[in-house]
């Protein structure tokens, strides 16, 4: 029988026990849905509401396209003055260098030094390499020493700027359009490319190298303009010290973070053995000749272009590790397919695919870093990234001219494309952690110290625990 106990109001309510605090429960974000009309487009709001961004990307795809004028009318030149293929192989060999050299110091500088002034400072280093080649080629007899120097310079303060480029773009947006960012910045690149090589050659056949050099040092000194419309670029407040010290503690940064780690070789494994382009002028004579070869240095932009002009649907993909590797098994198999194409069009098909392949994956990485990677080593990690894209195709052309030499074309082609294949799924195996790699834990490995200030406190090399981005189940 049901009683109602009476509480006297003057004697004050009971005491109730305290209740255990109840662990939060998170929500899960909402699924993203494929709209076919929204994702197949190239999203563009990042240059929109970012004002430095836009001057980035207009100055700084100006001057790309000018270098790309240079990149072609350097190697022209000194063949032209010692008719020797292997000189032209050496100035490759001389950039790498420069890069191998630079490539951490611009890393370490980027985290210690204002972002903007290092821009303003390598571009113009450019302009004033780019001059020199003007006045080189007006000379009656150029010289081929000034070619190697300045191509030495002009790697080496590629190696300076780029890594503070890279780190600082993610400043300039909200996390959420990095994916957007980074394919934007993607077709800055696959313009120049494109357009400028086949330029470059029009403008020294008709104007001579004169042209083509001034040319680029017009796009350098419209650079500096925008870049000196920049807002300040300050380092991290934990900014770190130029010194050897600080590029090992970024080392190990990168090596603890195994996600990053197989983001890298994923990279490198692709273009060491899926990178034949020093075998395009061999194929070229047998599907056609000189023609055939302009289009086989151009398929694979044309390529990546398209997955760029409709990337809109990237921002959906989380799992961004299965992306990466899924575009460079792509890329190994287009590479396969041109080892067996018996027609021009459809080695233009293979390698339009190739590079497809190769921009979803670039999409990938480079997402991958700017919304997982702190602030304070953004610079030294731009400096590793740069590396790793940089060496492989240099190392790539080596790499198939030696397979080529003792087994012949078809064969370096085909266990290229096959090495590649293998490789990326071999990584993905020994490294589970970037194959799990997704948006969400990437965002909290770099907002949950955004300073820095743990990240290389804990960045204990071989040592690390081999998950170090836990993996969350697919939103």
């Amino acid at each position: 029988m049901w009683t109602v106990r009476q509480i006297d109001p003057m004697a004050g309510y009971p005491e109730l026990p305290e209740l255990p605090e109840l662990p939060e429960v998170q929500r899960a974000e909402p699924r993203r849905t494929w709209k076919l009309g929204r994702s197949a487009r190239l999203d563009i709001t990042p240059i929109r509401t970012s004002r430095d961004l836009r001057l980035l990307f207009i100055g700084g795809g100006i001057s790309f396209a000018g270098s790309m004028l240079t990149f072609v009318a350097i190697p022209y030149q000194a063949y032209q003055l010692t008719h020797s293929s292997l000189i032209v192989g050496l100035l490759s060999l001389a950039e790498l260098v420069a890069l191998l050299l630079t490539g951490f110091l611009g890393g370490a500088l980027a985290d210690a030094f204002d972002r903007r002034r290092l821009l303003r400072v390598s571009e113009t280093g450019l302009l004033i390499g780019s001059l020199i080649l003007v006045v080189n080629a007006a000379l009656g007899h150029s010289q081929l020493w000034v070619l190697f120097v300045i191509s030495f310079l002009l790697a080496a303060l590629d190696g300076i700027q780029s890594p503070a480029l890279n780190s600082f773009v993610p400043r300039l947006v909200s996390p959420d359009q990095l994916p957007a960012t980074s394919a934007l910045m993607s077709l800055r690149s696959q313009v120049g490319m494109i357009a400028a090589p086949a330029l470059s050659g029009v403008l020294i056949s008709v104007s001579g190298l004169r042209t083509a050099y001034g040319i680029d040092a017009a796009t350098y000194a419209f650079s500096l303009i925008m870049l000196s419309r920049l807002g300040a670029a300050p380092p991290p407040e934990a900014g770190s010290e130029v010194s050897l010290r600080a590029v090992l503690g970024g080392l190990r940064y990168a090596v603890s973070r195994k996600d990053l780690l197989g983001s890298y070789l994923v990279d490198i494994n692709a273009m060491f053995f899926g990178f034949p382009n020093a075998l395009y002028p061999q194929l070229a004579a047998r599907l056609g000749g000189p023609s055939v070869l302009g289009l086989l240095y151009a398929a694979p932009a044309v390529g990546s272009a398209a997955v760029t002009l409709t990337s809109g649907w990237t921002a959906l993909v989380r799992r961004r590790g299965r992306m990466i590797a899924v575009g460079a098994v792509v890329w190994g198999l287009g590479i396969i397919a041109l080892g067996f194409s018996y027609a021009a069009w459809l080695a233009v098909l293979a390698l339009a695919v190739a590079g497809a392949g190769d921009m979803l994956s670039g999409l990938g990485r480079t997402t991958m870093w700017n919304e997982s990677i702190p602030d304070v080593v953004r610079g030294r990690m731009a400096g590793v990234e740069l590396l790793s894209y940089s060496s492989g195709p240099t190392l790539g052309n080596v790499e198939s001219g030696l397979v080529e030499t003792f087994a012949g074309l078809r064969t370096a082609v085909v266990s290229g494309g096959i090495l590649c294949v293998f490789g990326c799924a071999l990584v993905s195996l020994a490294l589970p952690a970037f194959w799990r790699y997704n948006a969400t834990e990437g965002r909290r490995l770099r907002e949950a110290d955004p300073a820095g200030g743990d990240a290389l406190e804990n960045a204990g090399g071989a040592d690390a625990p081999d998950d170090a981005a836990p993996a969350r189940p697919d939103d």
